[in-house]
């Protein structure tokens, strides 16, 4: 389904009806992926005068202005969101149809993919997902975008193609996929206090603790733990993301938290993991994505990708 410019996305009859542009729904789709003319023009080998046309003959036919002006840049519309996952749908089982039988060749394939995870997942993952895609699927893009502070059906909407990490509470027709059981442990600056001597529940407890919480909470699954013991953490503050808590670390005698999917950042930074003298409960770690994306070539090599680089790293410990 690649269109050019000598195509001139010319509209397609539509039998017993009115003529139906199958193109439109194309450049649709990269317009509101792209959320610019010129973006969109550049993907679909049109000049950008031949793409602000396109967007007019959109408008008209959805009787909405799809991209609107936000200062710089566009944003689309309410219903160009409420209808983004569908056209997305739609483009992508016209793409398998007209692909034939046989698997994709990836390398030919113009895409972008966008995921929605922890931000540690990124900063630890990326750098090995980005060089895959450079080999196996060059026209592939990568995107990731962090937990945001409201929960929103990114899946449903199509914001987002796979949501990677703990997977809390996905829309009933998601498919979720364990890959596996993480763990909790502690970490802190080599030279912290807290590391000399015998660490116990107690001392553990009363360290100066920093939380990493897209919403500020202040407490989470280790404090039920301790509070099961009598014991309460003296937590000090709460960060926003898992990168900007371990720069923290680095230069503090605060304790944080860490999982073993999150060992390359860790280990990276110099900072010593401990394992935390408590029973916690294993933290399920899998991915979730929406049916619509199931028998897309490009979507099943991401998965696989994942599959492949979050197995859990053998004979590792805190």
């Amino acid at each position: 389904m690649r269109v050019t410019q000598s195509s001139g996305l010319e509209p397609v009859a539509r039998p017993g009806g009115a003529g139906l542009d199958l193109n439109l729904l194309l450049a649709l789709d990269v317009l509101l992926e792209e959320q610019s003319v010129s973006g969109a023009a550049h993907r679909l080998h049109l000049s950008e005068p031949a793409m602000s046309r396109t967007l007019g003959r959109i408008r008209k036919a959805l009787g909405d202005p799809v991209l609107v002006r936000a200062g710089r840049r566009m944003v689309p519309t309410p219903h160009a969101l409420a209808v983004q996952a569908e056209v997305s749908a739609v483009v992508e089982r016209a793409r398998a149809l007209f692909a034939g039988p046989g698997a994709a060749d990836l390398r030919t394939v113009t895409r972008t993919l966008t995921i929605l995870s922890h931000d540690a997942v990124a900063a630890a993952y990326g750098p090995a997902l980005f060089a895959r895609a450079a080999k196996e699927a060059p026209g592939v893009r990568l995107r990731f975008l962090g937990e945001s502070h409201i929960d929103a059906p990114m899946l449903r909407q199509g914001t987002a193609d796979l949501e990677l990490g703990g997977i809390d509470a996905p829309p009933p027709e998601a498919h979720v996929e364990h890959l596996h059981d993480d763990r909790m442990f502690g970490v802190a600056r080599a030279g912290n206090p807290l590391l000399e001597g015998e660490l116990t529940v107690r001392r553990f407890a009363a360290a100066d603790h920093v939380t990493v919480s897209r919403r500020g909470r202040l407490s989470g699954p280790l404090d039920a733990a301790l509070a099961e013991r009598g014991l309460r953490r003296r937590v000090v503050g709460s960060v926003g993301t898992f990168t900007s808590s371990l720069f923290l670390l680095l230069s503090t005698d605060l304790v944080g938290l860490g999982t073993l999917w999150s060992r390359p950042l860790t280990d990276t930074l110099g900072l010593v993991t401990f394992e935390i003298p408590l029973e916690l409960p294993p933290l399920p770690l899998g991915m979730a994505w929406h049916p619509r994306h199931d028998a897309d070539p490009a979507h099943a090599w991401l998965r696989d990708c994942v599959r492949e680089l979050m197995r859990p790293p053998s004979g590792t410990s805190g």
